[in-house]
């Protein structure tokens, strides 16, 4: 199974250097990639300065080894690449890369998108944003 966390901010030099290695690699005629980043939202009158991501590990990276495994063969991909942060990452880094690879642009778009879904729908992964004064709340996703 392949790993998917990476603790902190994940690094542009990270992606970019991910994308350089694709350039041998002429089967690929498209790549979409996804990269979310911590938004700084106001809750309850206090700014979110980051948030702390956790997760069952385990559980997660055999559910991820499952919807890479399925969405390469849905969509005919030629690669996927995720990260996902663990750890503190402050507002305005990014915490979510991914990176599919196919012939065709229709299906690296489709399947960089169902990907995107499922990570936050299905993985055990759980942030807590931490707002200004300390205090924190539970995020939900969306």
């Amino acid at each position: 199974m392949k790993e998917i966390f990476y603790e902190g901010a994940i690094p542009s030099e990270l992606i970019a250097d991910s994308i350089n290695k694709h350039a041998s690699k002429t089967e690929i005629g498209a790549h979409q990639i996804f990269l979310g980043q911590v938004r700084g939202d106001v809750i309850n009158n206090a700014k979110v300065v980051g948030i702390e991501y956790t997760s069952y590990e385990p559980l997660a990276l055999e559910k991820m080894h499952q919807i890479r495994e399925e969405v390469i063969q849905k969509y005919d991909l030629t690669c996927m690449h995720v990260l996902h942060s663990l750890g503190f990452v402050k507002v305005g880094e990014l915490c979510l890369f991914v990176f599919t690879s196919s012939s065709h642009r229709a299906a690296a778009t489709s399947a960089c998108a169902e990907t995107v879904e499922r990570i936050k729908a299905e993985l055990p992964i759980w942030g807590k944003e931490i707002l200004e004064d300390l205090s924190y709340q539970w995020k939900k996703n969306g």
